[in-house]
């Protein structure tokens, strides 16, 4: 039963033939919204056909996206790569639906306005403030309808604040504050009308100007001009959707996400999409409108035995989503027969695109372009059909139910898909990253700045289930960092033994820690595949990874090829994963991941700098230093004469050259060890630190050269704090001496005789100046005496100290 109580059609799990091997692989299917046996449709169990939905482009992709989609290619990376499926993975973008249609229409107006006013010294003409502030006034009566009528730009600022308090400051949406979708709208609008009202009233030259009032024209100049546009004319749709989806692949690239086998686009698919809803309509599931609308028939659906909304019943009367699967340009009165049913072909309004069809001119629905092109290139059934999980509902149930209306005949039910799958959401403070609400950062900009790589984004999605959202914390970076850098080491250090073992041909005895880190391989060999198996659970395999190389960093007297060994398994699984751009699965000769080495330009003068490097410092710690030896060695460190020195590789030749010259001064004034320690150090912490190279120290080995890291950056930060502490309490604990010792001089120069006559305490005293009487006229009590006998003396002696060392001066 469906969680509305009605009675759900049965999900029928496919059958393998029985000569067929397939791994035990569970999928979670949004179907059965349980873990369901994985059979494919081919009879050979080889061939896996996928449609995924895809972007619709008309802005840049951001990090939501990268969730979805990184998510996905890594699931088809297991499935092709561990498994070993032959997946088709059909996607598509969308070119066409209602935001390309208001955002291509509103760039071409806007970018026609500012063709027409333009002026040769790019001032602001009358024209286009008059213009500008009527749209001003138009958006803020139609975004924020609390503000008076006849608020001006110049009072804009002061009455947003007293109308909409904290909400109108600049600076309300502060770092872990609890904040809702309808406050972080609020504050886009907010922004969006104050940087207009910034704009009139300090115009400054044209091209300033438009890039703070862009977001007030473009609904104001559609609203005057839009309807206007040639419905026959797709240009300016098509150019904005090619631009986006090209710039959607190159992040995609960016990020290591697989191209798709095949792309498909609804505007190359129209006459498709036209033939589909023909064939609904036949079918008793699909009626047409006066105004030339098709829209889907729910009722007759059902009555035919088919059920409606699968994947989340819940949300069926739910008239917000509904309306929000429509789209924005589609609200309003319909002529259709039931509030639930949905377009599968819409009118087009004037100056919205239009393509031919037996209802006149239109455009396809949103929802029939994925069950067209899907049905197109794909057939009949699809094993599995995948998106974002706020795609269940309306999108992919209704996917569902046009497909099945599509392709049922004389009464035989057709199982349409048999998996759904559905990523998990990436949250920002509670809140999905959404480009209505200005909560998000593009992948362009967040691996621009470099606080996240490729790698470290997959490697944050890998940590968590595919199916479940996330939560961007500093928790999640620290997690992150850590596994990272764990295998950065590790890496290196396999990779480091690696090169040494090509270069001998002693064969290591294996000895009991080599026999228990093997069998801790295969037991982890084991762990991975079920942990895949269960539903693609990369969380766990995570784990697994971790706790083999915090065992195999533990052990003791281990053989090189241990090592090398799980170095090797790891990273073809970190391939599989997506992990490396560079991964070459075919090779059994690969260890690690790119970004391991240096750059190439700085090879040829950071090996020799390092191989110097160790020379010296073996030579001033061995107690016997040979300056004769040392200069030397700075005379043979030379690069091949046949290595040019391109720009790139410059700061590295100066580097290695400054060195030598420096090395060479100090033998030559036969300076002590501990100087030329200290310009080994400084090569190290400082000159290769800035060049963004590490040399890490080891005990009677060379010194192992690698690039930066996160880890690394933070652990010498942390070093720093504390040492900046440390100095901080040292001086802290200095001074508080300094002035301790400064006090005690000063009380030394007062005389024991006057030291109780100035505070008013005491009437009188003895002839050694010790107080008898106070100043109530009480005898001082022989215990009090005592104390001040006491203090007393120690005064005497301090002041005779004073005497002397006065006299002596």
């Amino acid at each position: 039963m469906a969680s509305d109580g009605r009675k759900q059609p049965p999900w029928h799990a496919p059958k393998a033939q029985p000569d067929v091997q397939l791994p035990k692989l569970k999928i979670y299917n949004s179907l059965t919204r349980s873990k369901d046996d994985f059979v494919p449709i081919d009879p050979a169990g080889k061939v896996v056909t996928w449609y995924g939905c895809g972007p619709t482009v008309y802005e840049d992709a951001h990090l939501g996206h990268a969730k979805n989609y990184v998510s996905t290619d890594i699931v088809r990376r297991i499935m092709k790569d561990y498994f070993g499926f032959r997946v088709k993975f059909v996607m598509n973008t969308t070119d066409i639906d209602d935001k390309i249609i208001l955002k291509g229409r509103q760039q071409y107006l806007l970018a026609r306005f500012k063709q027409e006013n333009a002026t040769a010294d790019e001032s602001v003409s009358e024209s286009v403030l008059a213009e500008t502030k009527a749209a001003f006034q138009k958006f803020i009566g139609k975004n924020l309808p609390d503000l008076p009528s006849d608020t001006t730009p110049e009072a804009f600022s002061e009455a947003a604040v007293k109308t909409y308090k904290e909400n109108a400051q600049p600076s309300s949406a502060t770092e872990g504050q609890a904040v809702t979708v309808t406050d972080l709208l609020l504050r886009a609008r907010i922004a969006t009308a104050r940087s207009a009202a910034e704009a009139l009233q300090a115009p400054g030259k044209s091209p300033e100007f438009f890039s703070k009032t862009d977001e007030i024209l473009l609904p104001y100049l559609d609203g005057l001009h839009g309807a206007e546009m040639d419905s026959n004319d797709h240009k300016m749709y098509l150019e904005l959707t090619s631009k986006f989806e090209r710039r959607f692949f190159e992040d995609m690239g960016a990020l290591n996400v697989l191209y798709p086998d095949e792309l498909t686009r609804v505007t190359e698919y129209v006459p498709q999409v036209v033939s589909f809803v023909e064939q609904i309509i036949t079918n008793g599931f699909g009626y047409s409108t006066p105004d030339g609308s098709v829209y889907f028939d729910i009722d007759s659906f059902e009555k035919a035995g088919h059920s409606y909304s699968r994947l989340e019943p819940w949300n069926k009367n739910d008239r917000e989503l509904q309306a929000d699967g429509e789209g924005s340009l589609s609200k309003g009165k319909s002529a259709k027969r039931n509030e639930n049913d949905f377009a599968l072909w819409k009118a087009s309004k004037p100056g919205e695109p239009a393509w031919p069809s037996p209802w006149g001119r239109g455009r396809p629905g949103w929802h029939i372009e994925c069950s067209a092109m899907a049905s197109e290139v794909i057939g009949k059934a699809i094993d599995i059909h995948s998106g974002g999980v706020d795609l269940r509902f309306p999108h992919h149930d209704n996917e569902l139910a046009q497909s099945e209306a599509y392709w049922t005949h004389q009464g035989c039910q057709v199982q349409w898909t048999n998996y759904f799958i559905h990523m998990g959401q990436l949250r920002i403070r509670g809140l999905k990253m959404s480009k209505s609400l200005k909560n998000f950062t593009t992948i362009r900009n967040v691996l621009a700045e470099k606080d996240w790589t490729a790698r470290s984004l997959r490697i944050s999605f890998l940590l968590m289930p595919w199916q479940d959202g996330i939560e961007v914390t500093d928790e999640l970076m620290n997690a992150v960092v850590g596994w990272e850098g764990k295998l950065n080491n590790f890496f290196l250090k396999s990779l480091d033994l690696w090169k040494n073992s090509k270069s001998t041909t002693t064969t290591q005895e294996l000895g009991d820690a080599d026999k228990q880190l093997l069998s801790s391989l295969e037991k982890a060999k084991s762990d991975v595949d079920a942990a895949l198996c269960d539903s693609f659970n990369t969380s766990a395999v995570m784990r697994i990874i971790t706790d083999l190389v915090t065992e195999s960093n533990s052990a003791t007297g281990l053989s090189d090829q241990t090592v090398i060994s799980i170095a090797q398994w790891i990273t073809r699984i970190t391939t599989i994963f997506g992990l490396d751009p560079e991964g070459d699965l075919n090779s059994t000769e690969r260890i690690g991941w790119s970004g391991l080495d240096i750059p190439a330009q700085a090879q040829p003068y950071i090996y020799p700098a390092a191989e110097l490097r160790d020379k010296i410092r073996n030579l001033a710690r061995s107690g016997s230093l040979d300056h004769t030896s040392i200069v030397k060695l700075t005379e043979e460190s030379t690069v091949a004469a046949s290595t040019p020195v391109v720009e790139s590789s410059k700061p590295y030749d100066q580097l290695l050259q400054q060195f030598r010259t420096d090395v060479k001064d100090l033998a030559t004034k036969e300076a002590p060890a501990k100087d030329l320690l200290a310009l080994c150090d400084q090569l190290r912490d400082v000159h290769l630190w800035n060049l963004g190279i590490y040399l890490e120290d080891r005990n009677n080995q060379a010194a192992l050269v690698r690039p930066l890291d996160k880890l690394l950056v933070e652990a010498r930060a942390e070093q720093e704090s504390a040492s900046a502490a440390k100095a901080k309490a040292k001086l802290e604990k200095e001074a508080k001496e300094a002035e301790r010792e400064k006090e005690l001089r000063e009380r030394a120069k007062i005389d024991p005789l006057q030291m109780f006559r100035t505070s008013g305490e005491f009437s009188q005293w003895d002839e050694n100046g010790i107080p008898t009487v106070d100043s109530a006229g009480t005898e001082v009590s022989k215990s009090r005496r005592k104390k001040l006998v006491k203090d007393w003396e120690k005064q005497k002696k301090i002041h005779e100290q004073w005497l002397a060392t006065q006299k002596a001066a």
